[in-house]
């Protein structure tokens, strides 16, 4: 069995968590096909002979043009899903970091662009409210290493 499946791969991810007491700040995203809400942390894809921690560094520089400071490792996860209607299968380097930048901890929301023109609109919101059920955050299993 080759490694693949239907032109597919799995992917490395690197994210980021920004906490403030009972408050992390994520990423709001929904499903094309179906119309699935979500909440994502906030990074990117792994470049090739880059290590996971530049790969969030770099990533909220280029959509959000903020500094992160005193990233630290929180675990690494697998994380299988469907998104526009297709599999995905990704390992994800998880962080949890600060912003440089003191503003972002009184925006409730706010939005990024990134380097091919695509919107993302961050904001802040309570652990506990993830921890009710409603709309969850991926990558799966990130609320538990929180």
């Amino acid at each position: 069995m080759s490694g693949q499946r239907d032109g597919a791969a799995v992917r490395a991810r690197a994210v980021a968590i920004i906490r403030e007491g009972d408050r992390v700040l994520v990423e709001r995203g929904h499903d094309p096909a179906d119309g699935t809400r979500f909440y994502r942390a906030i990074g990117g894809h792994i470049e090739f002979g880059e290590r996971a921690a530049q790969t969030v560094a770099r990533e909220w520089k280029e959509e959000f043009g903020l500094t992160l400071r005193d990233v630290r490792p929180l675990g690494v996860l697998e994380n299988l899903f469907t998104y526009a209607g297709r599999p995905g299968h990704e390992i994800v380097f998880a962080f949890e970091a600060r912003v440089a930048e003191p503003h972002v901890y009184e925006a409730g929301e706010f939005e990024g662009i990134d380097p091919e023109g695509g919107r993302h609109q961050a904001l802040w919101i309570s652990i506990h409210d993830l921890s009710a059920g409603g709309i969850p955050l991926t990558p799966a299993g990130l609320l538990d290493l929180l």
